[in-house]
């Protein structure tokens, strides 16, 4: 693993002036602070990018947004209503974790996606002593690269491990903390508990360091996204005051509100705290996330359509804003219909190098996370004016103050009624398609049925596997030829719902292969 060669991405012309990572040597990059800067906007690149992590099906691989579609599509809430041109298809259908002895499928991908951005923040953070210039850039510039690495190691555990919650002591993924290159020996997989202390110590790192610095642009992290990153993080571990707190700070960065003429295609919204923002002469035309899901441009998003499941669009209120999102219409076979979604959409469709920014965290989300743990700590009074305050600027008349409890079902289509549930629903239709469905459903322990009355295809049912059972491996990713080659440290995932009898898959710390002395 290496320094990735990677160019600057940049809404202000005057904030830098850049040239590739590959211009500047390794030697003589971190000398100056505008050395780092240089280092940080390359990794940026790499959250939008296409073509980065796999020599093939790299149209379905750049960045962030990427992995949240194919998190989404896993899911219950995302009928995917045809193959189209086979993007993504093959995630909804939980058909990739077997070509992991490929270099062009979603195992290799998205490793390689999140340990070039560990690398790189490695190599960026143990240069901090190399840097001349201002304490105040360089605390920005480290800053945001722990944060990265935080990021990278949360969202690869996410994907490759089970669950946190109930598998702390389970294997999930190897960690690096310093520069590695080709021939670097490769280290045994941590276990969950160990990954996300990692992630957790980077991200407060991160946090020390950025203090109340400004964002020098969008894409950057400061204060608020840093403290975005611990909200989810802690989330998914199950730390609720620690996700509360944080999430209460990042809520500040941006706004709430709801604007109905708002089709995620611009970074510099008031209500989003992190995204990219593309400029003309760096924009794309398919391989970019709103290809796969506006209709109007033609292609991909218009063969292959993303509609809302009927039973999570029926949960909306006919008075809620969010109604909008999706429109029930005859689908691209002409016969079948489904609920369309609008929600994301170019800002002019015949021309997609613009307004077609990467979004990747909004302040509605740290709202809702704010309600989620108030309820899981006991304050159900500040749960409940959390959520009608958010709600209000959704549905008028919104009132959840008759809901109470946490209880959840077995499966998430289960109702119980509670106050939490009613949280989590609303998170459900609020960050569809933004977040990534499936790794809401490991963290709460449910399961999850799809069925053709929700819209999904008969061929989309996933009836041979466990989808229902929280202990399964449907969602757990197998690491890669090339990494399990490397590494003989590296024991593999399992390719079916539960490890096989041979001893050698599974997350089994046991079982785990010992270093040769």
């Amino acid at each position: 693993m290496t320094l990735t060669a990677l160019t600057t991405v940049s809404c202000n012309s005057d904030l830098l002036d850049t040239n590739p990572t590959d211009q500047v040597s390794g030697d003589t990059i971190f000398k100056t602070t505008d050395g780092g800067y240089m280092a940080l906007n390359g990794m940026i690149r790499f959250f939008w990018q296409w073509g980065q992590t796999t020599t093939g099906n790299y149209h379905q691989c750049f960045g962030p947004q990427s992995y949240n579609l194919m998190a989404d599509l896993m899911g219950e809430d995302m009928v995917m209503a045809a193959a189209g041109d086979g993007w993504f298809w093959y995630d909804y259908l939980y058909d990739v974790k077997y070509a992991w002895n490929s270099t062009t499928w979603r195992p290799y991908d998205a490793w390689n996606y999140y340990y070039t951005l560990i690398s790189n923040a490695n190599y960026i953070i143990n240069n901090k002593d190399n840097m001349s210039g201002s304490t105040d850039d360089i605390d920005y510039i480290i800053g945001n690269a722990y944060a990265f690495r935080a990021y990278a190691y949360a969202y690869c555990a996410m994907l490759y491990a089970r669950s946190y919650i109930g598998h702390e002591d389970r294997l999930a993924i190897p960690i690096y903390t310093e520069p590695t290159y080709a021939g670097t020996s490769g280290k045994a997989r941590s276990t969950n508990k160990e990954v996300f202390a990692q992630a957790m110590s980077d991200i407060n790192e991160a946090i020390t360091l950025l203090g109340t610095k400004a964002q020098k642009h969008c894409s950057h992290v400061d204060q608020y996204v840093a403290n975005g990153l611990k909200a989810r993080i802690a989330l998914y571990m199950g730390d609720y005051q620690t996700a509360h707190d944080a999430a209460a700070i990042a809520v500040k960065g941006g706004s709430y509100a709801f604007d109905k003429s708002f089709h995620y295609n611009d970074a510099t919204d008031k209500s989003v705290l992190w995204g990219a923002e593309i400029i003309t002469d760096q924009g794309t035309t398919n391989p970019q996330f709103l290809a796969h899901m506006d209709i109007r441009f033609g292609g991909y998003g218009a063969r292959a359509r993303k509609c809302a499941s009927a039973w999570l669009y029926n949960k909306i209120a006919a008075n809620d804003g969010r109604a909008s999102w999706w429109n029930y219409e005859v689908l691209a076979d002409g016969k079948t219909s489904g609920y369309q979604q609008w929600k994301f959409q170019f800002a002019d469709y015949n021309s997609p190098y613009t307004g077609a920014d990467h979004i990747f965290m909004r302040a509605p989300e740290m709202q809702l996370i704010i309600a989620e743990t108030a309820c899981r700590l006991g304050n159900e009074t500040e749960a409940k004016a959390v959520l009608n305050e958010l709600m209000k600027t959704r549905q008028e008349g919104y009132d959840c103050s008759g809901k109470t409890g946490t209880a959840l079902g077995k499966l998430t289509t289960d109702e119980t009624g509670s106050l939490l549930e009613e949280i989590l629903i609303q998170r459900r239709i609020e960050l569809w398609g933004e977040y990534g469905r499936v790794y809401d459903i490991k963290r709460l322990r449910q399961g999850f049925k799809r069925t053709t009355e929700m819209g999904h295809p008969v061929s989309a049912l996933l009836n041979t596997l466990h989808t229902d059972d929280p202990e399964s491996f449907d969602w757990v990713m197998t690491f890669p030829a090339k990494e399990v080659d490397a590494n003989s440290l590296i024991l593999q995932n399992p390719i079916g719902s539960y490890p096989g009898d041979n001893g050698k898959e599974g997350d089994d710390p046991s079982l785990a292969p010992q270093a040769q002395e």
